[in-house]
């Protein structure tokens, strides 16, 4: 059991993703109509909140990585979880925007305590080799949020109200704030090793190269190289468009004429293609260069936001299969290339860092996208905006680096 403790460490990675990130963002898009109809909101009026979660988290990301660095995931990962409780709680008793858009100051806290950045450094600190992998399992969590609380929220309402609905949620991050404190580890010198420690240091004694060996680089080294602000870009027109078309699909759907079940299904494939994206590109990332996996994941992600450009109900299950597939291989990608890149030492902050720019523009996309949505009572501007942005991040996809084996060379 304890040789493969790293592994149990990914799943949980991905538990805590599944939770955070399904319950903050995705799961609540089940509630949308409920709310538009009791409290009259325009689309842009509440869509304002999730500018608001995730403007915030990104703004908090860079003092909260410094905290990762400092003490570790683990405590951030419980606190997180207990704080997602309490909130959904309140969220069952809203009763106006300026209660909402409070509560949802406390999602951005619980994304950047038990979010992206703190899962990647969690579960990459438990491995030396097939971190790809690794990385990729954890990141199924945000796809497996994605799937199964849009569902669960119309499943609920089928029975009860949504006010009803938020209280019986309550349950699920309490349960797996238990399963964390009981079992969620870091690394310990004398205790259970990385995965690929033994092979590493068997390595370094007869010689060979080690990629753990080369010098890991200071934050502020990381912020004057090229492939940092590349990064951040893709990550910043990506997390823009996926964020634009998550947040509206459920109702974007509804206008074309689908039922609230299959609506929450195209959710359900998306994010379900975007799973299998994580675990398949970050296996891929094992094998092959990580920088083609990296351009044909934005490749198939451009491919569907065309698609899905057209406006056409015949077509849009096809466009959510390529945007979800690309989108969720590209997601791993980037956490990687960064880890890969620059080293753990300041991943905190890196990739905090990279957090702040990525989700503020992220936010923008779901209010952009409903405010356009208001003014022109479509959604064809805003798609083609992403086809745009998508394009210009697997042009900029092409100047990534190995900055660390860069530095190294002689």
């Amino acid at each position: 059991m304890k040789r493969y403790y790293p592994w149990l460490m990914a799943v949980m990675g991905m538990l805590v993703l599944l939770v955070s990130n399904g319950l903050t963002i995705t799961g609540l898009t089940a509630f949308d109509e409920s709310l538009l109809k009791e409290f009259g909101w325009t689309r842009s009026e509440l869509k304002l909140r999730d500018l608001i979660t995730l403007v915030l988290a990104g703004w908090m990301s860079p003092f909260m990585g410094a905290l990762i660095d400092r003490v570790g995931p683990r405590k951030l990962i419980l606190g997180g979880l207990a704080l997602l409780a309490a909130l959904y709680f309140a969220y069952a008793h809203v009763h106006s925007l300026a209660h909402l858009y409070w509560i949802h100051v406390g999602f951005a806290a619980v994304l950047v305590a038990a979010g992206l950045n703190v899962a990647v450094i969690f579960v990459s600190q438990w491995f030396v080799t097939h971190r790809g992998t690794a990385i990729g399992i954890a990141l199924v969590g945000t796809s497996l949020g994605g799937m199964v609380f849009p569902k669960l929220g119309v499943h609920l309402m089928q029975s009860m109200d949504w006010r009803a609905a938020f209280l019986w949620e309550t349950a699920v991050p309490i349960a797996f704030l238990v399963i964390a404190f009981l079992f969620a580890r870091s690394p310990r010198p004398g205790g259970i090793q990385p995965w690929g420690a033994d092979k590493a240091a068997a390595d370094a004694i007869s010689g060979k190269p080690v990629t753990t060996q080369l010098a890991d680089l200071g934050y502020a080294q990381a912020m004057r190289t090229r492939t940092f602000w590349v990064l951040a870009f893709v990550a910043m027109t990506t997390f823009f468009s996926i964020m634009a078309v998550s947040a509206n699909l459920f109702l974007h759907m509804r206008d074309l004429g689908f039922e609230p079940a299959k609506a929450g299904n195209a959710l359900g494939l998306m994010f379900g293609l975007a799973m299998v994206g994580k675990f398949l590109f970050g296996f891929l990332a094992d094998v092959l260069p990580a920088k083609r996996v990296f351009l044909l994941n934005l490749a198939i992600m451009a491919a569907g936001a065309v698609i899905l450009a057209t406006m056409r109900a015949d077509l849009i299950w096809y466009s959510l299969a390529l945007f979800g597939l690309g989108w969720g291989g590209l997601y791993t990608m980037i956490q990687l290339l960064a880890v890969n890149a620059f080293g753990l030492s300041a991943a905190g902050k890196i990739l905090g860092t990279i957090t702040l720019l990525d989700a503020t523009t992220a936010g923008l996309g779901i209010w952009v996208t409903a405010k356009i949505f208001d003014v022109t009572k479509s959604y064809h501007i805003a798609f083609s905006l992403i086809c745009v942005l998508i394009v210009l991040a697997l042009l900029a996809a092409t100047l990534v680096r190995d900055e660390r084996a860069r530095l190294a060379k002689p």
